[in-house]
């Protein structure tokens, strides 16, 4: 670790996720108004939630008809992957005073979990309060540039030239993520079988196959874990 303080190297390390955020949030923002939310229900929207993935979903479920209760439970399950890096902060984390801890869960989201259990590995001997102070750190861009950047799609909404193609930030923003937490096997493996399936049940009505996917891959990376 570098000599900067806990808070700052968050910072740091969250600030090259504004490249990928801004037009990640755009994107949502644009989408958002599409399908006839006016700007102040798009950015409740990713001020309430704040999950990419989950809201992409649920737009993309309404915007195709899909009966609310349905819309619902996909988001939800999309955002089912949130328990498990709750449960993953909670012996770093756990003892945090309450009010604490409601902060943590509230800017929860792939960018500062990444970042966050990446730097608690590689720093054992952080207090609790280093620990606070560097997750705090990682989620003072990623927060603004989500919120400002979907504020700007839904503001401008089809005004964005489709020559931007903004809709590469999906992507590109989960293989940054990803890519460098895959190292061990278990990992690769529920990688690979995601993937795999994704694309297999790619066919099942309301996206209800990344569900299935998501459940096959946890399955064969816990074998696999289980196994090794």
């Amino acid at each position: 670790m570098s000599g900067r303080s806990p808070f700052g190297l968050g910072v740091a390390r969250g600030l090259p996720f504004i490249v990928i955020m801004l037009p990640f949030g755009m994107l949502f923002g644009v989408l958002a108004t599409e399908i006839g939310l006016p700007v102040a229900q798009a950015m409740g929207f990713s001020v309430l939630v704040i999950a990419g993935a989950s809201q992409f979903t649920a737009v993309q479920l309404i915007a195709e008809g899909v009966p609310a209760a349905v819309v619902v439970l996909a988001a939800l399950a999309v955002n089912l992957r949130m328990v498990m890096y709750s449960a993953a902060m909670v012996p770093h984390l756990g003892s945090a005073a309450l009010w604490q801890r409601a902060a943590v869960s509230y800017l929860l989201v792939d960018q500062t979990y990444a970042l966050a259990v990446s730097a608690y590995e590689d720093s054992p001997a952080w207090t609790l309060r280093d620990k606070l102070m560097f997750f705090a750190g990682t989620a003072l861009p990623v927060f603004p540039a989500w919120v400002g950047a979907s504020w700007i799609g839904a503001a401008l909404g089809g005004r964005i030239p489709e020559s931007w193609s903004l809709d590469f930030a999906l992507p590109l923003a989960f293989l940054a993520l990803v890519g460098p937490m895959l190292k061990t096997p278990a990992h690769v493996t529920a990688a690979l079988v995601s993937v795999a399936a994704a694309l297999a049940f790619a066919w099942v009505p309301w996206n209800l196959g990344l569900m299935i996917a998501a459940a096959l891959a946890m399955m064969a990376g816990a074998e696999v874990e289980r196994r090794s």
